[in-house]
């Protein structure tokens, strides 16, 4: 059974388009009845918009097999007073679900991702926090790319502030424990009746020692699957240029278990 990644991963971070692959390993995961998770760090769109998008553009996926921050954020941050950082459509979607936000006198700061972030935005923030606000992260990824740029991600950001505040943060996505634990209840759900005589049976009581994790992000969502027990598979297609760049500077227990350049070179290696 399967996690997997959207961005870089399943569809492109230059034009959103299908990976090479990505549209084909999902149909046999389907065909096969083998349980998955699509999981994203998507916070610019609605969750219901985001994975019609995915459909749209080829994907055959279902809301039972599909998970975002968002449909976490509700249960780990309160609705009022939020000082919420990102683009204008994370803003906007925040809005739509109800949130009020506040740059006055927040109780959470709440850090989304966007390219151009400002010197006077991380000084309103540090001044939040320094006030007794709470720090929170839609997810901690360790790049943002965007344009063929590779930017800081949230989890770098939520570094950043801690280490200039000393303020602990939370994790609503990927890599966190709660996020998981959530995927793999889904996952567990997709099981047939508990009669069953069918070796899917055995999803009713997944493990994340049975759950094998697709992503680009080796450093955010690979290392916290990692530490899990989950398996890792690493690939190229989206943050990183080669493995180079990255996998000979990570602790060796947090290294990938296996690396391919895109979903297609997995699917020939099945």
């Amino acid at each position: 059974m399967y996690f997997i990644d959207v961005q870089g991963t399943l569809i492109s971070d230059t034009d959103k388009s299908p990976i090479r692959g990505a549209v084909e390993f999902i149909d046999m995961l389907n065909q096969n009845k083998t349980p998955y998770m699509v999981i994203t760090n998507n916070t610019k769109y609605s969750s219901k918009d985001f994975l019609a998008y995915l459909n749209s553009i080829g994907f055959n996926l279902t809301a039972s097999s599909y998970l975002d921050p968002l449909m976490m954020l509700e249960q780990r941050v309160s609705k009022e007073a939020v000082a919420a950082y990102g683009t204008k459509d994370f803003l906007s979607v925040l809005v739509d679900m109800g949130y009020k936000l506040d740059y006055k006198n927040p109780k959470t700061v709440l850090v989304s991702i966007k390219a151009d972030f400002t010197s006077q935005e991380y000084a309103q923030m540090i001044e939040f926090l320094l006030s007794g606000a709470s720090l929170v992260g839609m997810h901690e990824t360790s790049l943002y790319v965007k344009n063929s740029k590779r930017y800081p991600g949230v989890g770098a950001i939520l570094k950043l502030l801690e280490f200039a505040t000393s303020t602990p943060y939370e994790v609503v996505g990927k890599p966190s424990v709660a996020f998981y634990k959530e995927s793999l209840e889904l996952i567990r759900k997709q099981a047939p009746h508990p009669k069953s005589t069918s070796s899917h049976s055995l999803t009713a009581t997944a493990e994340f020692s049975d759950v094998t994790i697709i992503s680009d992000d080796v450093k955010g969502d690979l290392g916290g699957a990692k530490e899990l027990g989950m398996k890792t598979v690493f690939v190229l297609s989206g943050k990183y240029k080669s493995e180079e760049e990255i996998v000979p500077f990570l602790k060796p227990s947090l290294r990938p278990d296996h690396i391919f350049g895109d979903m297609q070179d997995i699917l020939e290696a099945l």
